[in-house]
């Protein structure tokens, strides 16, 4: 019978109890090797059939030293880690999780706007230190009326669309990619991102870290911006120019921020933006639940069976050019299946 070696590059969990209860372990040898620089990956992957990663790189060099990988999945929604490129020349599939945190994230994007809202953060800080007043609060202004602007329109900011309707919030958003009949049918205006900056009383970023968006919201967009206006950032920190956001909350261009991401994690402590009160920070957990990740560590797994055990592609195949160069079955997970995985 064939066996397959897969490797988890490196992981953050307490154990790779999810994993090993997915894989079948007599057809799969699973090695834990929490590698951080592509030495580290290319000694231990290098004959492995497939990888699963989180944070450890894979660049072209660390591809071309992967002498039988078929498949690499990557925990979670980014595949910024991977050379997608050159995985494709290789004939390696590559594929993510992109449904797991959908309400996490949301939800946890809908808490912070809120919070800087509401004042929430100022008003307990204020209450702790013995000060019993409302006005340190002030301004408060209520949202219903107000603009909310989304940069990306895919399932997590169109599931934050629905859940503020009930606010009384006008929602739009920039997507170059999304068809306008998805935004009429959620009731959401797709507009330029000039006029989203300019129009928007609040402003969340929900778009993957890419070389084309790395740094879009930079000077020119905090300069269009409202001075009340707020920024959230729950996707990628680079996507937003931590110089220019600086800048523009030194100069008072825009009111505040809440960032669950930065450039740099962990944050370093003396970092500017931590000195600054109308800034909300939370430790890049807007996509946790336990629930969450459990999914997302389950699907990375199917995504290596459907390749090595099933001979198909992954469900969640990010280069999706492989359908030239492979011929593999369609991947469909059913709900039933699903319903048996979670149950482990």
């Amino acid at each position: 019978m064939e066996k397959w070696k897969v490797v988890v590059t490196d992981w953050e969990f307490e154990d790779l109890g999810y994993e090993r209860s997915v894989l079948e372990e007599e057809r799969f040898e699973l090695v834990g090797a929490q590698c951080r620089t592509e030495e580290e990956v290319i000694e231990a992957c290098r004959d492995a059939d497939a990888l699963i990663n989180q944070y450890a790189p894979m660049s072209k060099r660390v591809l071309e030293g992967l002498e039988k990988c078929k498949v690499i999945t990557r925990y979670g929604v980014g595949v910024n880690t991977i050379d997608v490129a050159a995985a494709t020349e290789r004939r390696i599939c590559i594929a993510n999780v992109p449904d797991y945190c959908i309400d996490e994230v949301s939800d946890h994007t809908f808490a912070l706007l809120l919070s800087w809202a509401r004042k929430i953060i100022l008003a307990d800080q204020t209450v702790k230190s013995g000060k019993w007043d409302f006005k340190v609060t002030r301004p408060i202004h209520r949202l219903r009326g107000r603009t909310l602007g989304l940069i990306g329109f895919g399932k997590i900011p169109q599931a934050l669309a629905e859940k503020v309707k009930p606010f009384g919030l006008s929602v739009v958003a920039f997507d170059p990619y999304c068809p306008e009949e998805v935004g009429r049918e959620k009731g959401v205006t797709l507009i330029s991102l000039d006029e989203l900056c300019s129009l928007s009383d609040i402003v969340s970023v929900h778009v993957p870290l890419t070389d084309t968006t790395k740094g879009m919201i930079g000077e020119k967009q905090f300069r269009s911006m409202k001075e009340h206006a707020f920024i959230i950032n729950t996707s990628r920190g680079p996507v937003i120019d931590e110089s220019a956001l600086i800048k523009a909350l030194e100069d008072k261009r825009i009111a505040g921020a809440a960032l669950d991401v930065v450039e740099q994690e962990p944050i370093p402590r003396n970092h500017p933006l931590l000195a600054m009160e109308n800034v909300i920070f939370t430790p890049h957990v807007a996509w946790y639940s336990e629930e969450a990740e459990k999914e997302m560590r389950q699907k990375a797994v199917l995504g290596v069976k459907d390749v090595l055990l099933h001979n198909r592609y992954p469900k969640y195949l990010v280069n999706k050019s492989m359908k030239d160069l492979l011929q593999l079955e369609e991947a469909e997970w059913s709900e039933q299946y699903m319903t048996n995985v979670n149950s482990f």
